[in-house]
């Protein structure tokens, strides 16, 4: 494994955070400055692409691969005997649940934002089929973030399919609001069924993270600290 690649800020108990696409944090300024208000933000960049290494040629990811990098990161920022909180968003939190079932005993509690686990579904190999089609046709791009995502991350982390329980309070999965009636809303719920995860909403659409920072970071906040 080479080494992993992740940035600090702020003060408290450390908030994991695992961007989707391909993991390039791009964007997530506002919303982890918010969230380093009240945590040590832990901003983990599985394939380093926002620490010299876009551009760099990339093999197809497995989502253990992101999840025991992620593990390796809370290996270094955590104390013996200490748990972590974590956000992962989209593919980022399909690494968190991978996360989450290999290493209960370092994690206090995932928010897994729309992980695009759509095999779950009733018609899950259509939708699978639908949603790497119809991203792929958008493309625009042959080179960055948004293309590795699409060559590499794409297929095998939607194919991932959850198959744990987690301990009741350990594990939230939220769906955008504006995403009602959607595939990956759908989705969501479905993964708090398989799991035994509580869902909920959170602000916004798919990239409510991007849309409205504060509303999005208060409420992993009010998600992870009940009483703020």
């Amino acid at each position: 494994m080479t080494e992993p690649h992740y940035d600090i800020a702020g003060r408290g108990p450390v908030l994991l955070v695992v961007p989707g696409g391909a993991g390039h944090p791009m964007g997530l300024g506002p919303v982890t400055e918010r969230l380093a208000e009240r945590f040590t933000v832990v901003t983990y960049d599985p394939l380093g692409l926002a620490h010299g290494r876009l551009g760099r040629p990339v093999a197809d990811q497995r989502v253990a691969g992101w999840s025991e990098g992620a593990y390796a990161v809370l290996e270094e920022v955590l104390p013996a005997g200490e748990s972590a909180n974590v956000l992962g968003m989209s593919s980022g939190a399909i690494a968190a649940l991978d996360l989450l079932a290999r290493h209960p005993g370092r994690l206090r509690h995932v928010v897994a934002h729309k992980p695009p686990c759509v095999t779950l579904l009733p018609d899950g190999t259509e939708q699978r089929a639908r949603l790497v089609e119809g991203m792929r046709a958008g493309q625009t791009s042959a080179e960055g973030p948004m293309a590795v995502f699409l060559a590499h991350v794409l297929e095998p982390f939607s194919a991932y399919a959850p198959a744990f329980t987690a301990s009741p309070g350990r594990l939230t999965v939220a769906a955008g609001a504006d995403s009602r009636g959607q595939v990956l809303y759908d989705t969501a719920v479905s993964v708090a069924e398989r799991t035994g995860g509580t869902f909920t909403e959170f602000p916004g659409g798919h990239l409510g993270a991007l849309e409205h920072p504060v509303a999005f970071a208060d409420r992993v906040t009010g998600t992870l600290i009940p009483s703020s």
